[in-house]
């Protein structure tokens, strides 16, 4: 008998929510964790048809003078320009969701009993659907404008522009399976999240069938 599909779960958090921070304990924990970010980076790489596809649209004023993608100049175009940011999500999501394909694949193989993708941008992109369910990480907006601002060395403005790009919490909260706070301390996140990986394990330990009697 073939072990069945893993569970397939979306995570997501608005900036500086934390979530980059709940998928690393996640992984620490032994989840497979399909980083999003990272995939983006690779669908963009220098070379590739994606890589290609940018510069075309948004020019030379975004390439580094090594050559690279000068994603901070990317970055500021997009952040205050929706018009941008959806041309440069129809060059790289399609390459992503590709990407991640492929690695869910590699995990089936493997015989994961839990796979998470982690993407930011879940909902904006109507991806909530795609999966077994969604785990959203959260914190209010004036602590997370805070932590933009404190930990990142952005201007106010930047900082404003950054949250206003993504859908507010709250509507994120009502489409989410899970959701944890991340409001407190490091090592209450930390509880939360082992919590919720707990109850995940059993979930999926609950769909594996079970060994025959001898």
């Amino acid at each position: 008998m073939h072990a069945p599909r893993p569970l397939h779960l979306g995570l997501t958090g608005n900036i500086a929510s934390g979530k980059s921070t709940v998928a690393r304990q996640l992984a620490a924990l032994g989840a497979t964790v399909i980083d999003a970010d990272l995939l983006a980076r690779e669908a963009v790489a220098p070379g590739s048809p994606g890589f290609h596809a940018v510069v075309e649209h948004f020019g030379t004023g975004v390439v580094t003078p090594a050559g690279d993608l000068d994603r901070a100049a990317l970055r500021r175009v997009v952040f205050h320009d929706p018009h941008a940011r959806d041309a440069l999500n129809a060059i790289v999501h399609p390459a992503v969701a590709r990407l991640r394909d492929a690695q869910f694949a590699q995990a089936v193989a493997r015989g994961e009993p839990v796979v998470i993708s982690d993407i930011p941008l879940l909902f904006e992109v109507g991806l909530e659907h795609a999966f077994d369910g969604v785990l959203l990480v959260d914190a209010p907006e004036p602590l997370r404008r805070e932590r933009l601002i404190r930990d990142r060395g952005l201007t106010a403005a930047d900082a404003d522009a950054m949250l206003a790009a993504q859908w507010p919490s709250h509507q994120k909260r009502i489409q989410s399976t899970w959701v944890i706070d991340n409001d407190a301390s490091r090592e209450q996140l930390q509880a939360r999240v082992a919590a919720w990986w707990h109850l995940i394990r059993e979930l999926a330990d609950s769909r594996r069938p079970s060994a025959p009697a001898s």
